[in-house]
């Protein structure tokens, strides 16, 4: 299940991709799910774990990902136990939290409201005010509610 909570929290990686550049596996690269991501978001391939080819910038090294797909995927794979700050994460990000929140059990950190409309239909529980949410217009709602007080 997906857990929302707006504002500074214990237990959170501010910058995950630093974080990323020093805690990653070679496994999260080549998993399906981060192929998948890496398409969508950086519009790259992956080659190996160690080489990604980039429309942009040609082969790139994992370390040179974005910073989104690098948070998407710690919120993947880590282990930890970490909360992640998904406010480093664009609106093309949104759909995939969504995704590993279906999968695992995810709590993200937000400090801005994201863009969930491309995710359309979502189940998250608002921590800061416990109320379960159900969409995109809910959760905007809620987020307004929060960042209000």
């Amino acid at each position: 299940m997906l857990k929302i909570i707006f504002g500074d929290i214990e237990n959170s990686i501010y910058h995950p991709p630093t974080y990323f550049d020093n805690q990653y596996e070679d496994e999260w690269i080549i998993d399906p799910l981060s192929i998948e991501m890496i398409q969508d978001i950086d519009k790259s391939t992956v080659i190996s774990p160690h080489l990604i080819e980039s429309p942009v910038l040609g082969p790139i090294s994992t370390k040179e990902l974005s910073g989104g797909v690098k948070t998407l995927m710690l919120m993947a794979f880590d282990q930890s136990g970490k909360i992640f700050n998904a406010s480093l994460c664009g609106d093309n990000c949104a759909k995939w939290i969504v995704k590993i929140g279906a999968i695992k059990d995810l709590t993200i950190n937000l400090h801005h409201v994201l863009n969930f409309i491309s995710a359309d239909r979502f189940d998250a529980l608002m921590l800061n005010t416990g109320r379960m949410i159900h969409s995109h217009h809910e959760y905007l709602d809620e987020a307004l509610r929060i960042k209000e007080r």
